[in-house]
């Protein structure tokens, strides 16, 4: 009989002891291997947070005391120990747990996440609820160090530190950096310092210096200084946060000790804790980054079973940026941290010198690309739908103002299957078309998308190609660097009496109903600028138009046919086929669109019932 059996909430942490939360610990990273082995997931996130998660569900009162966790991805644990532990094979499938913390899900989610470099702003609003409430309740803000790169992160610092709300911010620091500050002296001076004894003498000798205000001048400085010696604490000081640390974050002794020390006190604190990412399983422990988010494997050898076949769009392109690059020494690859999942490791390796991750600060990403496109270079920023969203004003303001030459290649448009509504991109053909210049274009298939993406690039000013996660139809990659006239679509297939216009992932499901109804099927090509002559066309010759898109029905490219229609003065009944004004949850890819109705099926009943009325 295992601990953890026994363990469904927090309550029951409280009851044992420090060598069998240790035990615990180990018993969790061992479920969690488990798990994640049979559902996919994040990995490595999660198994270097396990002892933290331990100390800090025994040391507060969840869910009263509120923890906030960054991005998400390395709750696990903590949704194992706060009652969802028979639930976790169902983690990230359809109807089951989300694999980020959801309000809705537990009353111990805090707040929901699935972007980063939240969790200090949302953290520190709950701190300042508390207070002008009146109410005695905790706020911890757990961030990772990758998070930290984000400005939001920053912003959210110095607002805290001017506003003495009891807040808890814990960054979790498994890079490199500073392994060699972890050790018995500075886990003996970040007890000390998280103490009440130092924090009253510090207090006191501020009261009392206060009269002479020289003196006490001098007497920050030496602290900080001699803070300053053993921790990289200054810059947070100054943010104005009491800074602990670094410690060890995989001793449960030590984060036990120290966040009992920390909250008794009050005002911003902030903890520094060093982690592993993979601890406890050695192939997630060599290889971090390839253990992030995996799919299913073996857990007693690490291994994923290889997809085999067709290439996914995401390797499409990865090969075609690395094969313009080679040709146009002006091209600039640049990613928010997605350098791995946006496909751009092979040109990174080839062209180091043009390759840019500048960490999480996606606004920054668009705003730097802006200046490199001033000088007459040709940047393109491989980015995921979702995470386009919080550059938008960069996007407006500094890119399609300016109407420079900066290419975005928009990965993951559409459901993204596991990662759920925090992922999806379900928006970004609705907020790009309304901008002036841009031009939009969104490929059917493999071939499609490597000859947009050449005309997307060799656009003179701002360019969107938008693709789909995951592998296409299957079609055949010609090799060369084609384009294809701007704003131009093709018929697919004739018909009669009805006509699909298909944008981009649905012209094959498009195709298979077409043949069954004898439908015309336009793959558009392009959302921004449109092919009004086609559209002119095709209402000219057809009774009926169905526009089909995986992207939000709401100021979609249907709607931009409604519009187009309306400008000729044409009159038609048109059907809007696209995603519905919900957010569309975790699940399988192919469910999920079945339950929106952009299936075969799905569309082919709303079809026939839009065509019988």
């Amino acid at each position: 009989m295992t601990l953890l059996e026994h363990v469904d909430y927090p309550a029951d942490l409280k009851q044992l002891s420090r060598p069998e939360l240790k035990q615990l610990a180990d018993e969790l990273r061992a479920f969690i291997i488990e798990t994640v082995s049979k559902t996919g997931g994040h990995l490595a996130s999660n198994l270097g947070v396990v002892e933290l998660t331990v100390a800090l569900h025994t040391v507060f009162d969840t869910p009263r005391d509120k923890l906030v966790w960054d991005v998400g991805h390395q709750t696990y644990a903590h949704k194992i120990l706060t009652g969802r532990k028979a639930r976790m094979a169902t983690l990230r499938q359809t109807d089951g747990l989300s694999g980020f913390p959801k309000r809705e899900e537990s009353e111990y989610d805090a707040f929901g996440t699935g972007h980063s470099s939240t969790s200090i702003s949302a953290a520190l609003g709950m701190a300042t609820a508390a207070k002008l409430k009146g109410e005695d309740f905790r706020t911890v803000a757990v961030i990772g160090d990758g998070a930290m790169t984000a400005g939001m992160a920053f912003e959210a610092l110095n607002n805290a530190g001017a506003m003495d709300a009891n807040l808890l911010v814990i960054l979790n620091d498994n890079g490199m950096s500073i392994s060699h500050n972890v050790g018995a002296l500075n886990t003996y001076l970040t007890k000390l310092m998280s103490g009440r004894f130092y924090n009253a003498m510090r207090r006191g000798g501020e009261k009392v210096l206060s009269h002479l205000p020289p003196f006490l001048e001098l007497a920050k400085k030496a602290e900080e200084h001699m803070k300053g010696m053993v921790t990289p604490g200054t810059l947070f000081e100054e943010f104005g946060f009491n800074y602990l640390g670094p410690i060890d974050g995989h001793d449960i002794d030590t984060l036990i000790d120290t966040l009992d020390n920390i909250k008794k006190l009050s005002g911003p604190q902030f903890l520094h804790i060093v982690t592993k990412k993979g601890k406890g399983y050695a192939p997630a422990e060599a290889n971090p980054c390839g253990y992030h988010g995996v799919g299913k494997f073996n857990p007693e050898t690490g291994l994923s079973a290889k997809a085999g076949g067709k290439p996914t769009y995401t390797e499409v392109f990865g090969q075609w940026l690395t094969d313009t690059a080679a040709l146009d020494a002006r091209l600039m690859g640049i990613t928010p941290a997605m350098g791995k999942g946006s496909g751009l490791v092979a040109f990174a390796e080839k062209f180091p010198e043009r390759y840019f991750d500048v960490g999480i600060a996606e606004q920054h990403a668009l705003t730097f690309a802006a200046g490199l496109a001033c000088e007459g270079l040709k940047p393109v920023v491989a980015i995921y739908s979702t995470f386009l969203q919080r550059a938008y004003d960069q996007l407006i303001h500094d890119i399609a103002l300016q109407d420079l030459p900066v290419m975005l290649a928009i990965d993951r448009g559409g459901l993204v299957g596991a990662d759920g509504p925090t992922h999806a991109g379900a928006y970004d053909i609705s907020f790009l078309r309304c901008l002036p210049n841009i031009l939009i274009a969104v490929p059917s298939d493999e071939n499609e998308c490597r000859r947009l993406l050449t005309t997307a690039y060799r656009h003179n000013g701002p360019s969107a190609v938008r693709y789909p996660r995951g592998v296409g139809p299957g079609a055949v990659i010609e090799p060369g660097l084609e384009t294809l006239p701007i704003g131009q679509g093709r018929v697919r297939r004739q018909g009669r009496k009805l006509a699909i216009l298909a944008f981009g992932s649905l012209v094959t499901a498009a195709l298979v109903v077409a043949e069954k109804l004898d439908a015309t099927v336009a793959d558009m090509r392009f959302v921004k600028p449109l092919d009004e002559a086609l559209i002119r066309q095709l209402a000219e010759t057809h009774d009926y138009l169905v526009s089909v898109e995986e992207n939000a029905i709401m100021g979609g490219a249907g709607t931009a046919v409604a519009e187009a229609l309306a400008a000729m003065g044409l009159v038609k009944p048109l059907l809007h086929l696209g995603l519905p004004d919900r957010f569309v949850e975790a699940g399988d890819p192919a469910l999920l669109l079945a339950r929106c109705g952009l299936d075969a099926s799905g569309m082919e009943s709303a079809i026939g019932k839009f065509i019988s009325e």
